[in-house]
């Protein structure tokens, strides 16, 4: 399974800047560990940001999401939609590969 995370501001980014280095560090922890595949913010940074996850389930995604400092702040919110990949194009099938069945 792969996870969309969709990462939106409750406020301001003003009231997410003092707890971006706690983000940064949560992210790098799910990179290292290999759950998270990509992260970025949106643009416009304001929109917030997003995440594409694997190797968990859902019920694991959402404990994730809501360990995240931004979340656990109050500062944004993560909207989850779990997807059963169809079609994977073969740049990154590799990195698909390791997803655990759930």
């Amino acid at each position: 399974m792969l996870h969309l995370l969709r990462l939106r501001y409750t406020g301001t980014e003003d009231d997410a800047a003092p707890h971006v280095a706690g983000h940064v560090a949560y992210l790098e922890r799910h990179h290292a560990a290999g759950t998270f595949l990509v992260s970025g913010q949106a643009v416009p940074t304001s929109e917030g940001g997003a995440i594409i996850a694997h190797g968990v389930d859902r019920d694991a995604i959402e404990r994730i999401v809501a360990d995240d400092p931004f979340v656990t702040s109050g500062v944004a919110r993560y909207t989850v939609t779990t997807v059963a990949p169809g079609r994977i194009h073969p740049v990154i099938t590799d990195a698909l590969a390791r997803i655990t069945v759930e």
